[in-house]
Parts: C-alpha cells; structure tokens; sequence
C-alpha cells in the first residue's frame, strides 16, 4: 500500500476513528521504534538467539549432579 493511498483511506474515516489509527501508529512506534531493524548482522542475531534460550536457565533446580555428566562403559 502507498502512503498517499493510505492518507486518502483514513481522510475517508470519522475523526475518532483517525485518532484510532493514529493511536495505532504511536503503538508501532514504541514498539519497535521509529525505524524498524529488519538488516541484522549474523552475530546480532545468534546472540539474540543464545540470550532468549538460555534465559530462565539460572531459575532451574539442579537436577543432575557432575557424575551424572559422566559417560560410563560396561
């Protein structure tokens, strides 16, 4: 969609609807700021990834001791 689509779209709409949309627009705007990231670089990204699966880890109750780590041959 076009801006200029867009602006004719909402002009079309009653004022309280317009100050929905701009409501919307200002959620957008704190949520992922004024100019959404989409480039991230490869390391961006696997450091994202590590912080969000490891997070809750350190709330874990140590369920395996160091000798359960250990690998045991018959």
């Amino acid at each position: 969609m076009q801006l200029e689509e867009l602006i004719v779209k909402v002009s079309r709409l009653p004022a309280s609807r317009q100050q929905e949309v701009m409501d919307f627009v200002m959620f957008l705007e704190q949520r992922y700021g004024k100019h959404e990231q989409a480039d991230w670089s490869e390391q961006h990204f696997r450091a994202m990834s590590l912080e969000q699966a490891m997070r809750g880890l350190e709330d874990e109750p140590d369920v395996y001791c160091e000798d359960d780590l250990k690998e045991r041959w018959q």
